[in-house]
């Protein structure tokens, strides 16, 4: 691919405009066009760059989360969780919902998305989650044989989507703050 054509300020002035599409208007009403448009770019650049509308939304996502959790380590757990949740701000966190929402129901539909989104975003998100609680392993925070070490990821997203679904409120610092502290650290017997 070319893509190594695009400056870094260019590539994120892209994916600014992609995410900020897709807010107003969803995955599915977002088109390659839309983004050209806004971006005063071509289509066929576009498509050159990053092959799908799947992928460009998904890496465009990816971009806009440079905290990668298997780069925490504080040296406890605790200290873990609290860097991945101060990372990034309330009004971010509401707007990355509002994104993961759109597109939750576009997934079902469209499976280059789905691939792209398991791909890109999911995976290595899992994948740190488990290098970081590993950690926490090795350094005897967690017992090695926790039932819950398997299901940290479910309740982490199981936060995000409840706390929405529940009480229509985002999924705040506070609120996972205190999620973690009382029911993620004493499933995994922390």
């Amino acid at each position: 691919m070319a893509r190594s054509r695009l400056t870094p300020e260019r590539e994120a002035e892209l994916y600014g405009a992609v995410l900020d599409l897709l807010r107003e208007v969803g995955y599915d009403a977002l088109t390659m066009d839309a983004v050209a448009a806004r971006t005063h770019s071509s289509k066929a650049t576009l498509y050159r760059q990053w092959g799908s509308k799947a992928e460009l939304v998904v890496r465009a996502m990816r971009s806009n989360k440079p905290l990668q959790s298997d780069r925490i380590d504080t040296g406890s757990l605790r200290g873990d969780f609290l860097a991945m949740v101060s990372h990034t701000d309330d009004c971010q966190v509401e707007k990355d919902t509002a994104l993961m929402r759109g597109l939750f129901h576009a997934v079902h539909d469209n499976p280059d998305l789905h691939q792209a989104l398991r791909e890109l975003l999911i995976e290595p998100e899992i994948n740190g989650l488990h290098v970081l609680l590993q950690r926490a392993v090795d350094r005897g925070e967690i017992p090695a044989d926790s039932p819950a070490l398997k299901y940290v990821t479910h309740m982490l997203v199981g936060a995000f989507v409840a706390r929405q679904l529940i009480e229509d409120l985002p999924p705040d610092q506070a609120f996972l703050g205190t999620y973690i502290d009382a029911v993620v650290f004493p499933a995994l017997g922390v």
